[in-house]
């Protein structure tokens, strides 16, 4: 009977220890991923940002263009 108790035992750890590994190995690939979708996210927040600084300098562009028609217009 203790012989039997002590193989259930051994095989419950068995189980908890394998599914331990496997919980941690999940927790390992998410954790990678998770730093590879944080670097891509602060990738493309650099990017939106370059475009927006593009953005506003071309309607800077823009204004100053508009302002020159309007002076030469006004001044004929």
């Amino acid at each position: 009977m203790e012989h039997n108790i002590t193989e259930k035992l051994a095989q419950r750890v068995e189980e908890i220890l394998y599914n331990y590994n496997n919980v941690k190995q999940e927790n390992d690939a998410l954790r990678t991923e998770l730093v590879t979708l944080k670097a891509e996210r602060e990738l493309k927040n650099q990017e939106i940002q370059r475009l927006n600084d593009q953005n506003t300098m071309k309607d800077l562009e823009i204004e100053e263009i508009v302002n020159k028609i309007e002076s030469i217009l006004g001044s004929n």
